[in-house]
């Protein structure tokens, strides 16, 4: 059973655990820390499932799941929201605007984990039939079903490391990468690498995807952190 979920939670340390338990379990997950991000994210990515964080900023959890389910698009997502609230309106709410299953915090990972399984084993999408859907940034493709790259329309080849990379850094556009989260996600492909290795996998990206890889416009380095695709969605 493989899926690919939408973490929409504002707490890095909480949607962080959440992403490597799904990782862990075979999964694939895009995180995001807001209510518009995360309505975006459902648009292009159409994931198996989302983990809705109720107290989202701008947009909260409650007007997500609402304008999820009244678009015409994406109407059957499976919703898991999570929250701190635990009263039973608020619970009631949620269920009453479409949410599939509602955890409260503090949960554990295995418990989240198990939820995750019956709600996806509830909506037919644990088949592993589903393709992945492609994703786009910055004048990037990244085509997982396919496993091809096109940069402004043209091929580029990459490596299954680079390919990884790319891939994660596509589906969230702007989102700045550790050289240890680039490197989780290469695991399976590299397991030999370490965090030095993931920046020659940049600057091997930076020669495949830039005009200048010297002066890179779309892969750049956020100094004493790491690294994020710029450039917009699209």
């Amino acid at each position: 059973m493989c899926a690919h979920v939408l973490v929409a939670e504002d707490d890095g340390m909480q949607a962080e655990l959440i992403r490597r338990s799904l990782l862990a379990e075979g999964h694939t997950a895009t995180v995001v820390h807001d209510g518009p991000a995360a309505l975006d994210a459902a648009r292009r990515l159409r994931p198996d499932l989302v983990v809705l964080d109720l107290m989202l900023p701008v947009i909260d959890g409650f007007g997500v799941c609402r304008m999820l389910r009244g678009n015409d698009e994406n109407p059957d997502i499976p919703v898991l929201m999570l929250t701190a609230r635990s009263a039973e309106d608020d619970v009631l709410l949620g269920l009453e605007l479409g949410a599939d299953d509602y955890m409260t915090k503090p949960y554990s990972p295995r418990e989240l984990m198990a939820r995750i399984r019956t709600v996806l084993r509830r909506s037919g999408r644990a088949d592993g039939r589903r393709e992945e859907p492609v994703v786009r940034a910055a004048g990037i493709s990244v085509d997982p079903a396919r496993h091809e790259v096109r940069c402004d329309g043209e091929p580029v080849e990459c490596t299954p490391a680079e390919f990884q990379i790319l891939l994660a850094m596509t589906a969230e556009p702007e989102r700045v990468f550790s050289r240890r989260q680039l490197l989780e996600c290469t695991r399976g492909t590299d397991r030999a690498s370490t965090e030095r290795a993931v920046d020659v996998h940049i600057m091997n990206l930076r020669r495949k995807i830039e005009a200048d890889p010297r002066r890179p416009a779309r892969l750049l380095t956020v100094f004493g952190v790491g690294y994020k695709l710029s450039g917009g969605r699209g």
